[in-house]
């Protein structure tokens, strides 16, 4: 399994050539995907022919020269089906790129294929997609996790060096926790949505998912930056790769509260692993409180599924995807949303609905805003005495597939750390420090203050456990 710092080595060697490293990684595609279904579309003929003219050039022109990436199918890309993983947006293609997408393009990058997730970024486990479940790259009879499970998953197996997922509550982090890869959910701001299908707005964003934190930090920096296509876009410079990995020593924030009994016990083991691990390094560990935590997963629900209740509005079977078939437009409009959303998506539009309607409005969504507000006024005040938070990224292992379908809020509580950085707006990075009895991965998540992501992604790399590190 090689790495992006690996390929670009061979390259300099020219010791492999761009078409022989998709053909290499298409190979590895058509031998897992029967079985672990990470892909919705592979895109093998153009990825081929774009590797073919890569080869003109010389490896050194490019940040990202011949690297094949995967997309969640959330993101768009210029003549690509563009499903979210629903029904109501079969066979439609992208008339653009998102800025992401370009900014890769721009440096070389190979767009290999557009891969699975929760229909509309809506779920913990890639289950509900209409085009089935991702399995697990460990042990295919658990769950991906979600809603970016294609993505991790086709890291992990081989299938691509790297890929791009989304995060609105953890959607990068804890597929990547549950796989054993490294994922980076940004500052909000830091990466340009422009092209990403909204789901809540004030949380979603792009980010990647690699083999390693080196690995991360190139595609990182790629993707970053100002976009005036976007109005959330900030002007900050990003970081140059020899700023990031400078093995400085950090002040680390641990809210010790937040480890419940309802963490599993070899969890709980390898956090306190990590911190270990931290100390001997020589970071400084210091005990910090964060009182609004509990409500943080409660008051993420009722933001996001009011945002996505206000932004699944446009999908109404008229100007493009699945259409519903009667000869009355209301009827037209019913018919399409119920036979083309999914039942998960179908669950949060309710809720969101019901949180803005008339008389529950300042009771649902003014209040979590509120508390929103607090929850980052905490954090505010954490990073005056520290400079990263470490937490656990997940509070459970993977679970069989299909065990939780039929109880959702069980499902939900795997978010109830990935949630706090999104809330908040904050980077966040989930790596793996250790190997489990069960063979899965234990993953810390890694907060930083804004547009920090070189202290993340530094200390990240410090503790990292990975045969590719």
């Amino acid at each position: 399994m090689k790495t992006i710092l690996q390929i670009l080595e061979l390259y300099r060697k020219k010791e492999t050539t761009p078409y022989e490293i998709v053909s290499e990684y298409i190979k590895v595609i058509e031998e897992k995907e029967e079985i672990y279904n990470a892909f919705i579309n592979i895109y093998k003929e153009e990825a081929l022919d774009r590797a073919i003219e890569l080869s003109k050039y010389s490896v050194d022109e490019f940040e990202l020269y011949g690297i094949p990436i995967a997309i969640k199918d959330n993101i768009a890309v210029e003549s690509m089906e563009l499903t979210c993983g629903s029904r109501i947006l079969l066979g439609f293609k992208s008339p653009y790129s998102a800025t992401a997408v370009k900014r890769l393009l721009n440096q070389g990058a190979i767009i290999i294929g557009k891969t699975n997730l929760d229909e509309f970024g809506m779920g913990c486990s890639t289950e509900f997609s209409y085009f089935g479940p991702t399995k697990n790259a460990i042990d295919h009879s658990f769950v991906a996790g979600g809603s970016s499970g294609g993505s991790a998953v086709a890291v992990k197996l081989g299938e691509v060096p790297a890929s791009l997922g989304s995060d609105t509550g953890g959607s990068i982090r804890q597929p990547s926790a549950f796989n054993g890869v490294v994922g980076l959910k940004p500052t909000y701001g830091r990466v340009s949505r422009y092209g990403l299908v909204a789901f809540a707005s004030s949380l979603d964003q792009i980010g990647p998912i690699a083999l390693n934190v080196k690995d991360l930090a190139l595609i990182y920096r790629v993707i970053s930056g100002y976009d005036p296509k976007d109005s959330t876009s900030v002007n900050i410079e990003v970081e140059k790769i020899e700023d990031i990995f400078i093995n400085k020593r950090y002040k680390v924030g641990i809210p010790r509260d937040i480890i419940t009994e309802d963490v599993e016990k070899e969890i709980k083991d390898g956090f306190e692993y990590a911190i270990s691990k931290l100390v001997d390094i020589g970071h400084i560990v210091e005990d910090i409180k964060l009182e609004y935590w509990k409500y943080a997963l409660s008051v993420y629900h009722i933001i996001s599924s009011s945002e996505a209740s206000s932004n699944l509005l446009r999908y109404d079977g008229i100007r493009y995807g699945y259409r519903g078939s009667s000869d009355n437009l209301w009827d037209l409009y019913i018919k399409t949303r119920s036979e083309g959303f999914g039942e998960e998506v179908k669950r949060r539009i309710l809720i969101g609905t019901f949180c803005l309607s008339y008389g529950y409005y300042d009771e649902y969504y003014i209040k979590a805003s509120k508390v929103r507000r607090l929850i980052k006024e905490e954090f505010m005040k954490a990073f005056k005495k520290v400079d990263v938070i470490i937490t656990p990224t997940v509070p459970v292992f993977p679970w069989k597939l299909g065990e939780k379908l039929d109880d959702p809020i069980k499902m939900y509580l795997a978010d109830v750390y990935t949630v706090l950085a999104n809330l908040v707006g904050i980077p966040s990075i989930s790596v793996p420090v250790k190997i489990s009895k069960n063979g899965f991965p234990i993953s810390i998540q890694i907060m930083g203050n804004y547009f920090r992501e070189k202290d993340i992604l530094d200390l990240a790399h410090q503790v990292e456990f990975n045969e590719t590190s």
